[in-house]
């Protein structure tokens, strides 16, 4: 009986497992093909603009899953990304069937410089999208106020298009980055851009914006690079602008009509990359340098600022200096010449004296950087006077 049992019981093992490499492979859970209105939304994309190169892949019979810069989401077949981007035969204005893609988190179209028209309001219906990047095109008309609809947008890059008007209010509510750069924005810097607290990256250069700028701006805790270069900016840097950073911090100023003093908190903050250069800057900037400072590069010049660059210790890592065309004192600092990554260095048009250090990397630099100072000299310029 106990015989028969196990019998019973090897047979049973055996037809588990004959079954079980008989069975079929468990189903692929990706998806070859979008959902049917997802595809069908972006033929109607295609449509619009043209038999373009970009979309020889966009075709009925294929999985729309498989097209050419289509990403979709592996679980649900929804398409999520759509990049297009580097084609010049493609033709039209943004297609509105942008609104059949629901769940799209990320749409870029670059360097299509025969895309035109205005950003249509069909973009505010993709409430899922995270990242909208539309530049190096021929869009034009305003910045759409219609973008703050979009809640979950964190990434906006809006540069390098024919854009106008002033930036709308609405933006207030993208709540992480913001980049809108080389177009022809006007009016004031928003001061409601200082309410974004997760604020990491403010792009508004080559634009014609005028004003102040806000001291809102320069509050915002997270706030790692600031460029309103380029633009018609009056008065004075604010007190305490970005005095609430703790990481490196990138500004970007530099041809504006900016007055005044640079703030004395600037001394406090990690610049890496500062540049002030053409205003009307005036005062003390010494506080900039320092030793232990992480700064790399750092541009002044053209201003009118006045300091004993002879007193400043000039951080370590620094590549760049320019702070020709002041009214600076003293004399160069000989430490310059130990500075191992210095591949420009210009302190040309001051008031500077005393010889021009030797050695390291200032072997490199010619009359041109040195030129027209109160009393400097030593090569490149002529021998000093014994």
């Amino acid at each position: 009986m106990r015989m028969r049992s196990r019998a019973l019981l090897v047979l049973l093992l055996c037809s588990l497992l004959a079954g079980a490499a008989n069975a079929e492979p468990s189903p692929d859970p990706t998806y070859k093909d979008c959902h049917p209105g997802d595809k069908a939304a972006l033929l109607a994309f295609k449509a619009a603009l043209g038999e373009a190169y970009h979309f020889a892949s966009w075709t009925p019979d294929n999985p729309c899953c498989d097209w050419y810069d289509v990403t979709c989401d592996h679980f649900t077949g929804r398409g999520v990304g759509l990049p297009v981007f580097q084609d010049a035969n493609l033709t039209g204005t943004i297609p509105s069937a942008l609104a059949g893609l629901p769940h799209l988190q990320d749409l870029t179209l670059r360097h299509l410089p025969r895309l035109s028209g205005p950003i249509p309001p069909a973009i505010a219906r993709l409430s899922n999208l995270s990242s909208l990047r539309i530049s190096w095109t021929a869009v034009s008309g305003p910045v759409p106020s219609f973008l703050g609809a979009l809640k979950k947008l964190t990434f906006l890059e809006l540069s390098f298009n024919s854009l106008s008007g002033a930036i709308p209010a609405s933006l207030g509510t993208i709540p992480n980055l913001l980049r809108i750069s080389w177009t022809a924005v006007s009016g004031p810097v928003p001061s409601f851009l200082g309410a974004l607290k997760k604020l990491t990256f403010l792009e508004l250069s080559f634009n014609s914006l005028s004003g102040a700028i806000p001291a809102s701006l320069g509050t915002i805790p997270n706030l790692s690079g600031i460029n309103l270069s380029r633009n018609r900016l009056t008065g004075a840097i604010p007190p305490m602008f970005l005095s609430k950073s703790s990481d490196q911090v990138y500004l970007w100023l530099s041809h504006n009509n900016l007055t005044g003093p640079v703030p004395a908190g600037f001394a406090a903050v990690e610049f890496a990359h500062l540049d002030l250069s053409r205003n009307a800057l005036t005062g003390d900037a010494s506080g900039l340098f320092g030793r232990g400072k992480e700064l790399q590069y750092i541009d002044l010049s053209r201003n009118d600022f006045d300091f004993d660059l002879s007193a400043v210790v000039l951080p370590e890592q620094l590549y760049f200096v320019d702070v020709s065309h002041n009214a600076i004192h003293g004399s160069i600092p000989a430490q310059v010449a130990s500075l191992s990554n210095l591949q420009f260095f210009n302190v040309s048009y001051n008031r500077l004296c005393g010889p021009v250090p030797t050695g390291g990397n200032m072997e490199r630099f010619d009359l041109y950087n040195f030129q027209h100072n109160k009393c400097l000299c030593g090569a490149p310029l002529p021998a000093c006077k014994k």
